[in-house]
């Protein structure tokens, strides 16, 4: 397999192997950089293995604004022994935003079980800043996998960010009543942890039904902003800007994190709400106001 690469390093160490069995395995891998030069935030790094790559990054903010980037996976989702990973690194002064073109999807594991994983890691360098806007996830019954996601600041690094998961296909009477999926997500400033969750989702376990944790839930959304200067302010900016949302959602900050939590049961509610927040929260996190990636209108 070949790897494609736009800097000087070495190609990433990873193996893949194509078979059919239970021992199958097909690794991808993008590894991006970001570098603000003359005040500009530029992609200086773009490496990829497999079928997962980058479109040219947009300026659509203007030279001082933030550098757009979609990350593209042709397949569309995962099967049974995909193994992505997604590294993104931006620089002091830097700053990205980075996004989907489409919803990922996981499918139904194969007739060995096996898992697929999704590796995000998220390093963002002293007084750089991160924008993680991807579009929805949908798990199809069956699916089986891990997704794990890494964030890394440093000194004043600031980042916003979400994760939509819906689960199964309801409006097409396919619930999601069989499988396995478990989300880590670990946030840490200049290596202390300000934010360590481990989510296993799995119909079989009484916490997926009780009122106590998902609740029945077929659609769930998390949203993340770290490094703004008024926390409480925020906060309350938010339940203003959110009329209606009170059942379903919740916000709260701590060690520093401010999160957004949505339990329910429609992914267009779920993706508006994420969208809303990200609206009231951009221009206080970043003093810019929201822009919305030209992909999400096509």
């Amino acid at each position: 397999m070949t790897v494609f690469e736009s800097s000087l390093d070495a190609p990433l160490p990873i193996d893949s192997g194509h078979r059919f069995d239970a021992d199958r395995h097909w690794a991808a891998s993008l590894e991006l950089g970001f570098e603000a030069r003359e005040g500009v935030t530029r992609m200086a790094r773009s490496r990829h293995l497999g079928p997962l790559r980058v479109q040219r990054p947009f300026h659509p903010e203007g030279q001082g604004g933030a550098c757009h980037v979609y990350l593209l996976h042709p397949p569309g989702g995962l099967v049974s022994g995909d193994a992505l990973s997604i590294t993104a690194g931006v620089g002091a002064h830097a700053h990205a935003l980075l996004t989907t073109p489409a919803a990922n999807k996981l499918y139904k594991a194969d007739s060995h079980g096996v898992a697929w994983q999704q590796h995000t890691r998220l390093d963002i360098a002293d007084s750089g800043i991160l924008e993680w806007l991807p579009q929805e996830t949908i798990a199809f019954d069956g699916s089986r996998g891990e997704q794990r996601t890494t964030i890394a600041l440093s000194g004043s690094a600031r980042c916003l960010g979400w994760e939509v998961m819906a689960l199964g296909r309801p409006a097409s009477d396919l619930p999601f009543s069989s499988g396995r999926i478990e989300q880590r997500f670990r946030l840490t400033r200049d290596g202390r942890p300000l934010w360590l969750e481990r989510q296993p989702l799995d119909p079989g376990h009484p916490r997926f039904r009780g009122h106590w944790g998902q609740g029945g839930a077929t659609v769930q959304a998390t949203l993340w902003a770290v490094g703004l200067e008024d926390e409480r302010e925020a906060v309350d900016a938010l339940r203003e800007g959110l009329p209606g949302m009170s059942p379903r959602c919740a916000v709260t900050v701590r060690h520093g994190v401010l999160l957004l939590r949505y339990l329910g049961q429609e992914r267009n509610e779920a993706w508006d709400l994420c969208r809303r927040a990200w609206e009231i929260l951009r221009p206080r996190l970043i003093g810019l106001p929201a822009h919305t990636p030209r992909i999400w209108l096509t």
